[in-house]
């Protein structure tokens, strides 16, 4: 057996909010170690058990499950205010948040309140060219990543000493920096920020550690781990539809350095992909319904924001974009999220290509994504819910022939599909995931 069948990423295909906290939950119960590679709070993953509605953003979505190892890996830019908000509320449910199961990278990058404002004032001053942050300072974060002298590690929360000096001389640089670029900016209080800091640093100082060397070591002794995915592909720093992105790789190519991992590592990857398409925020989107069309599927489908509460743009699938994204991850099957929100349709539309200039495109590029035209493949719709349905079978015959047009058009097994909001509301298809049959 080699890393490849132990191991499994799930990694969203669109533009986020696919669905992949239900999912990340469904899988954990056969994995060890669940971990966070990238983003930051600014990802909102959802978990329904029962009645109860977990919204996690930064806490990984395993630790709803007994005997899972949660770690927060070196790629993710960790906000400690919004870490503990979502451990306090955790813990007040019952659920268990402690060392022994929430593991913080030493090196993972500290989200500093310098980071909100940066977001805030660079997007006010864009205007109508802002690119739609969550203005949660996750960019600001990584630019001071690459910058090095301004940036704040979760280890170095742990040296009050050298992290008041250190909070005094960035403050300084940052409040310059904003006084010459913005007009009007607040007031940066350094020893309050220090303060504040050194308390997160005293608080979660059980729970750092060096969490590159534990998953190797995890690797070295064959403990299954998921790599839990934020964002979505479309938004990857590199891969998406730039300068419309995420600031941090968000493909399955991000996992080895964002957790600190050899690539062998990355293992069985499941790409999540809505049944239709939403984004939230500015940039291209060929295939939205800015019509009755697209506010049918946003309220069908509760398409607000986890993190912000915006209303998502709604329209239908892309699949000649998801292809792209699950080659570039190397995705070897697909969960189908959300199939029920599509119950009610006559008909629906299936993006299999783009046409630019009235030729057909070949290669997928994100970059014309704005400049494009959609050529669909319509099929039948189907009036019966089929929320909380048990097997592909109890599905309608057009919902069956939905789903083998979309493992047609991307070339890959659907391997679960999504039936409903709730945990066990997911039919297991044709999935070479370990532990799960159908």
């Amino acid at each position: 057996m080699n890393n490849a069948s132990v191991n499994v990423t799930v990694v969203g295909l669109q533009w986020g909010d696919e669905g992949k906290g239900k999912v990340v939950d469904a899988l954990s119960r056969g994995c060890r170690y669940v971990v966070r590679f990238c983003g930051g709070a600014n990802a909102g993953h959802t978990v329904r058990v029962g009645e109860e509605r977990y919204a996690l953003h930064l806490i990984p979505s395993g630790i709803l499950h007994e005997n899972v190892v949660n770690v927060i890996g070196n790629g993710v830019a960790f906000d400690p205010a919004v870490a503990w908000q979502e451990i306090d509320a955790l813990r007040q449910r019952g659920v268990k948040v402690a060392a022994g199961n929430l593991r913080i990278s030493a090196a993972a990058q500290v989200v500093m309140p310098w980071h909100g404002m940066e977001d805030r004032l660079s997007e006010g001053r864009l205007g109508d060219r802002k690119i739609g942050t969550t203005a949660r300072g996750i960019g600001p974060c990584y630019a001071d990543k690459a910058r090095r002298t301004t940036a704040v590690r979760v280890g170095e929360l742990l040296d009050p000493a050298a992290l008041r000096e250190k909070v005094r001389r960035i403050a300084d640089v940052k409040a310059r920096t904003f006084e010459a670029l913005y007009e009007g900016p607040d007031p940066i209080d350094a020893e309050a920020i220090a303060e504040e800091f050194i308390e997160h640093g005293r608080r979660l100082g059980p729970m750092i550690a060096n969490t590159g060397a534990l998953l190797r070591r995890a690797i070295a002794s064959r403990e299954p781990i998921l790599f839990e995915g934020g964002q979505g592909s479309m938004l990857d720093i590199d891969h998406g539809t730039y300068p419309f992105v995420t600031s941090s790789p968000v493909t399955a190519c991000g996992v080895p350095a964002g957790a600190g991992v050899p690539p062998s590592a990355v293992g069985q990857v499941v790409g999540l992909v809505k049944a239709y398409t939403s984004r939230v925020g500015a940039g291209p989107f060929p295939t939205e319904q800015d019509n009755e069309t697209g506010q049918r599927l946003r309220d069908r489908g509760h398409e607000y924001g986890t993190t912000t509460g915006r209303p998502r743009r709604c329209g239908w699938l892309d699949a000649f974009a998801v292809r792209y994204a699950a080659d570039l991850s190397g995705a070897g099957e697909i969960a189908l999220a959300l199939l029920d929100v599509l119950s009610g349709f006559d008909e629906l539309k299936i993006c299999t290509g783009y046409r630019l200039a009235g030729r057909d495109m070949e290669d997928f590029d994100p970059q014309i994504m704005g400049e494009v035209e959609c050529v669909y493949e319509t099929v039948p719709g189907w009036d019966e819910e089929i929320a909380g349905s048990a097997s592909f079978d109890d599905l309608p015959d057009a919902a069956r022939r939905y789903v083998d047009t979309v493992e047609a058009l991307l070339g890959r097994p659907v391997g679960l599909i999504g039936v409903g909001p709730d945990r066990e509301a997911t039919i297991v298809h044709h999935t070479g995931v370990r532990g799960l049959r159908a």
